[in-house]
């Protein structure tokens, strides 16, 4: 028992006094925490306070700025609705104006059908006293015709023709001075007009009179050098010819070796070669056609910068490459004596100035006379006329509807369907017959006389006719017992087509009929 107390009594204290401090402690932390949690409350209180403030004052601005922009809405709405209510009264307005023309018209209408109405009448009633003047006038020619049969003896039908006949007479007659007149009226206008479209182009271009051959001569410092040329059994000569596509004629000509090719291009290249190998006077096979590669070469080059100094001197803009070097071949290559490439810059520049006299496309007018004779470059190379090789060649490189029509029609082959092919046209017979343009046979020279000689005494009551001026002008002498002033005009007109339609020639050709009547008297 003792013992007990000893162990358990002290227990028992600790565990009072670790209960009591316990108790202590807990009811303090709980005053604590009490009043933690009522300085907590009081400031959610405040926050819930100022959070209602702030929401009511932001309320307050919200109401405010909505109020501000209602009113700007009504203020823009009033103003869109005030300014459609303006539009819609003009609408009314235009309407009623509208209205108003309309009846004005309905009764202009009204009161023109009303005159049309009286018309008619009166139209019908003339009609009617039309049909029966007729009738009584039928009647009348009927009692003519009976009489003057029954007088003249003739029937309807030989009356008719007598008639007809004198008729055809005095109509032809009337024809011809009609005819005279208005030609040369015409005449003198197109005469005009033409001269000055003309002077103008040619005061705006003018070219010297120059006729430009190729001649395929070398000369060679001494007649030794022909033996050279010609080399061991002939070796050199048949290199040269071999390689070169060309033939050497060496006759007895002093110190000179004449080329001879159908090909102007290869010509030239072998001219070339030749004269580099006769100054070198290194002439053997290997060297020849060394020579020759390097001339070809450089020809090709300056073909290419010949085709772009006249693409860029007539100025008819971007052209496809290929065709540039196919224009650059035109300097090499000649017609009758003429440069076909001085000649195509020649038409180019014509048609050109031509086309800005008439208000027309002058660029497209010179890029079609730069390309007219463009198939003169290859005909030599291609089966077909020069006409039919430019058409498709200008095909190929897509060139203008224009530009291929020109090509097409400048020697009259087809007709022209433009403008500027007609100026192309009459640009080309400009160049080809100026003085000095181009060299011409003497046996086509008298052809042609000939030729204008016979067809005009082809025609009935021609007398004489006599070609002049080089075949520019023939002149026909009548029989004036046979034809009257009024039909020498006629007869003139008739040769003209007559020319027009049968002949081949350059610029223009004058036809004047001379009609002479003598009268002669001897006083013995």
């Amino acid at each position: 028992m003792d013992t007990f107390l000893k162990v358990v009594l002290p227990i028992l204290l600790l565990c009072l006094v670790v209960i009591s401090c316990s108790f202590f402690f807990f009811q303090k932390g709980k005053d604590k925490i009490e009043r933690k949690y009522e300085a907590l409350g009081k400031n959610a209180n405040k926050i819930i306070d100022d959070a209602i403030d702030l929401g009511e004052q932001k309320k307050r601005e919200i109401i405010i700025e909505a109020k501000a922009e209602a009113n700007t809405i009504k203020q823009l709405n009033d103003n869109e609705i005030r300014a459609r209510k303006e539009e819609l009264q003009e609408e009314v307005r235009k309407i009623e104006r509208r209205e108003e023309n309309l009846d004005n018209r309905t009764t202009n209408l009204e009161r023109r059908e009303g005159v049309l109405e009286q018309k008619e009448i009166k139209l019908d009633e003339r009609i009617e006293e039309v049909e029966k003047r007729n009738a009584k006038v039928e009647e009348l020619v009927e009692e003519q015709e009976k009489k003057l049969m029954e007088i003249s003896g003739l029937t309807v039908d030989e009356a008719k023709k007598i008639v007809l006949s004198r008729l055809e007479d005095e109509m032809s007659l009337e024809m011809a001075n009609y005819i005279k007149d208005e030609t040369e009226k015409a005449k003198s206008e197109a005469a005009h007009k033409a001269q000055v479209i003309l002077a103008n182009a040619i005061q705006s271009y003018s070219n010297d009179a120059i006729s430009e051959k190729t001649v395929s001569v070398v000369a060679l410092p001494s007649d030794e050098m022909k033996g050279r040329i010609i080399g061991k059994e002939g070796r050199n000569i048949r290199s040269i010819e071999s390689v070169m596509g060309v033939d050497l004629i060496i006759d007895d000509t002093p110190d000179s070796v004449v080329i001879s090719c159908f090909d102007p291009i290869r010509r030239e290249i072998a001219k070339r070669t030749l004269e580099i190998l006769v100054t070198d006077g290194r002439i053997q096979p290997s060297r020849i056609e060394e020579v020759f590669q390097r001339c070809t070469k450089e020809l090709d080059n300056e073909i290419r910068e010949e085709g772009e100094k006249a693409v860029f001197e007539v100025g008819i803009g971007k052209i496809h490459p290929e065709l540039v070097k196919i224009i650059g071949k035109l300097h090499y290559r000649t017609s009758y004596g003429q440069n076909v490439l001085n000649h195509a810059k020649e038409v180019a520049f014509l048609a050109g100035k031509m086309a800005a006299e008439l208000g027309l496309d002058e660029t497209l007018a010179r890029r079609s006379g730069m390309l007219h004779d463009i198939g003169k470059a290859v005909d030599h190379e291609q089966e077909g006329s020069h006409v039919d090789l430019g058409v498709e060649l200008a095909t190929k490189f897509r060139e203008p509807e224009t530009v291929i029509d020109s090509i097409a029609s400048h020697h009259g082959d087809v007709e022209a369907k433009s403008e500027i092919a007609i100026l192309v046209a009459a640009a080309d017979t400009l160049s080809a017959a100026r003085p000095g343009a181009r060299s011409e046979s003497l046996d086509n020279y008298i052809k042609r006389l000939e030729q204008l000689e016979s067809i005009a005494t082809e025609f009935k009551g021609v007398d004489k006719s006599f070609a002049i001026q080089a075949g520019r002008e023939v002149r026909i002498i009548v029989k004036p017992q046979e034809l009257n002033d009024a039909e020498s005009y006629k007869l003139a007109r008739d040769i003209k087509n007559k020319i027009e339609q049968t002949m081949s020639y350059p610029g223009t050709i004058k036809v004047t009929v001379i009609r002479e009547t003598r009268a002669q008297e001897i006083a013995h």
